[in-house]
């Protein structure tokens, strides 16, 4: 006797497929119409407006569970800034990695000022229970107002040639933003750039620092964690 495959309430479709479709589309550089050809070239009819569907409905799950089950981060945070113009109105992504590249925290907001700052920073905190023992960032004032005001305890580094741990982490952005012509609201890049960052970076260990077995291995585990956090539990 075969089990009929698991799926989510209310999904026509079985989950591997949901979870297979938000895999290709935030891992690679795809549009929900790629995503759709290469599903239907494996048999499996679905509109590209479904894919949306699916990608904003359980990216930000996946990505959670992806965020618990991560090592803890360094203890020197990277922080950074970057434009974003959505709907001719300019915003700002702020951005957090440690010290190995990997991604804190990402926030849009429309100032950058030290208000947005010390938002930025508390998220941070909220986010992952502890504090860094330095942090490191470019010339923006604004960073000392809330370091001095939040993490007063914690060292402060200034430097634009020390911070382009933080600076190239924002290159994929860049890519998906040109790739999906803009974000259309300040609340589609947020939910797209949390689940993106997560899911990305899971499968994207720091390759050049590796061997070929340490690679393969962390690989393998990035997939098996995958499997683990995105199935369904089965009723009884």
């Amino acid at each position: 006797m075969t089990s009929e495959p698991a799926t989510h309430p209310g999904f026509r479709f079985p989950a591997e497929i949901i979870r297979h479709a938000t895999w290709l589309y935030h891992l690679f550089g795809l549009s929900l119409r790629d995503v759709e050809l290469i599903l239907a070239e494996r048999g499996v009819v679905v509109s590209h407006e479904s894919i949306r569907r699916w990608c904003n409905r359980f990216g930000a799950d996946f990505a959670a569970r992806l965020r618990r089950r991560r090592p803890r981060p360094g203890d020197t945070w990277h922080m950074d800034e970057v434009y974003l113009r959505i709907n001719g109105v300019l915003h700002y992504l702020w951005r957090a990695v440690d010290q190995h590249g990997v991604v804190l925290d990402i926030l849009v907001q429309d100032r950058r000022n030290a208000t947005a700052a010390k938002r930025f920073f508390r998220r941070l905190l909220a986010g992952l229970k502890y504090k860094p023992r330095r942090i490191v960032t470019d010339g923006l004032r604004s960073y000392g107002v809330a370091q001095r005001e939040v993490l007063p305890e914690v060292r402060h580094r200034t430097s634009r040639y020390l911070n382009n741990r933080a600076e190239n982490s924002h290159r994929p952005t860049r890519r998906r933003e040109r790739q999906m012509q803009r974000f259309k609201s300040p609340e589609h890049a947020q939910r797209f750039l949390s689940s993106h960052a997560m899911i990305y970076g899971h499968f994207r260990p720091r390759r050049h620092l590796m061997t070929a077995d340490q690679y393969r291995s962390a690989r393998d585990k990035a997939f098996r964690v995958w499997r683990q956090e995105t199935c369904v539990q089965m009723a009884a």
